[in-house]
């Protein structure tokens, strides 16, 4: 008898308790000036309040957002996405390494310009077992010499990559340049790693349908993969989005090499 009593008591108290918050939310309702006042007589307190709950509902989508990347990575550990890698892309690299990095970048983005130099370090963290496939996701609303730089890229590729990867190391070290004369500052950089400028401007003009068709298809494999905005990887199909530091691409790329 004892016990139930104390049940309906608790019932009791909690039924109170939830008619209480209502009586209460329908009066601050009905007189906001009640809330106004209570602002008004300590502002720093109200600032507290609500930088303190700013910062605890952030944090509660920091862990979030943290737990479903997570869940989406081992996702894919299991289901890798598959990029389209023929045989005429511009691969920097071992060819038989183990591990495959495809690169979605756009040369006017400042976040790109620091995955870059992170790749970079990647690649130098790991000779011979990583290589790397970079591709094109121009953002041309914002960056509207992005893409001439993609078909600089492109037609570099086909007289040497390495010279192809060294013009895009030199774009991003040089990137507040795109700004301005961009079609300058390509040239220019193009002859610094060697490329034959004759034919450089002869492919941008004969071959430029053909790279239009590898850049398009780029933003629509980017597209179909998730990849909204830049820069975007794959590491063996498993994505990271946004210019993660050079730790997270190792946890993916030592699991991949059974590390």
């Amino acid at each position: 008898m004892k016990k139930l009593a104390r049940v309906l008591v608790l019932v009791s108290c909690i039924g109170l308790l939830a008619s209480c918050s209502e009586l209460v939310k329908k009066t601050i309702q009905d007189n906001p000036e009640i809330v106004f006042e209570a602002i008004k007589k300590d502002p720093a307190g109200f600032m507290e309040v609500v930088r303190t709950a700013a910062m605890e509902s952030q944090k509660v989508e920091q862990e979030n957002q943290a737990k479903k990347e997570m869940e989406a990575r081992e996702n894919e550990f299991k289901n890798p996405k598959t990029p389209e890698i023929t045989a005429n892309r511009a691969v920097m690299g071992d060819k038989s390494a183990t591990v495959t990095i495809v690169e979605y970048s756009d040369f006017q983005c400042p976040f790109c310009s620091r995955g870059a130099k992170t790749v970079g370090d990647v690649m130098k963290a790991y000779p011979g077992k990583v290589k790397l496939l970079f591709k094109h996701l121009p953002l041309e609303g914002k960056h509207p010499n992005a893409r001439r730089g993609s078909e600089y890229f492109e037609a570099i590729a086909l007289q040497d990559v390495n010279k192809a990867y060294k013009f895009k190391t030199l774009v991003f070290e040089n990137q507040n340049d795109t700004y301005g004369d961009a079609e300058k500052l390509y040239q220019k950089l193009a002859k610094k790693v060697g490329a034959d400028t004759g034919k450089l401007a002869a492919d941008l003009k004969s071959k430029a349908s053909d790279i239009a068709k590898i850049i398009d298809a780029d933003i629509a494999e980017a597209s179909k993969f998730g990849f909204n905005g830049t820069p975007g990887y794959l590491i063996n199909g498993v994505s990271l989005k946004g210019a993660y530091p050079l730790d997270e691409f190792k946890k993916i790329i030592d699991r991949h090499l059974g590390k």
